[in-house]
């Protein structure tokens, strides 16, 4: 598979996985409906979507330059917190005004949002790296 499918096909399956995990979690966290968290669900995912296809290939342009190859917990883990953090920068401002809420409370939403993201985002890399192999960017 090329790079390019690997990227799209990695972040298809992460935000159809997240999709179906975060509309009813938002329903039940800011006791809205269904349908309005499923479309802020989706809003958040379209985001999330581009943002793992332009960060991915921004971050395997940096890990093929790297002298150590493959991807060990350290390197997982900065791919988590450069993902994570930078989608906070997008997600915050949707929450605030979607949920009509400040951007501080949407900050603190989105922290516990993240929290589990942020472990969802290694767990599942690691298992795509499993199931589909390292990408070339990671190999010796």
């Amino acid at each position: 598979m090329t790079p390019r499918q690997r990227r799209v096909l990695q972040a298809l399956l992460y935000e159809a996985i997240a999709v179906a995990m975060v509309g009813p979690a938002v329903a039940w966290m800011f006791a809205t409906s269904l349908q309005s968290s499923a479309l802020l669900a989706l809003a958040m995912s379209s985001i999330a979507l581009a943002w793992n296809y332009v960060f991915n290939a921004l971050f395997e342009r940096w890990e093929a330059r790297q002298t150590v190859k493959g991807r060990s917990l350290g390197r997982r883990l900065l791919h988590g917190i450069g993902f994570e953090g930078g989608l906070v920068l997008f997600l915050v401002p949707l929450m605030a005004w979607w949920l009509d809420i400040s951007l501080l409370e949407a900050l603190i939403a989105d922290l516990a949002i993240l929290a589990f993201f942020f472990v969802y985002a290694i767990v599942f890399t690691w298992a795509f790296d499993r199931v589909f192999g390292l990408p070339e960017s990671a190999k010796a």
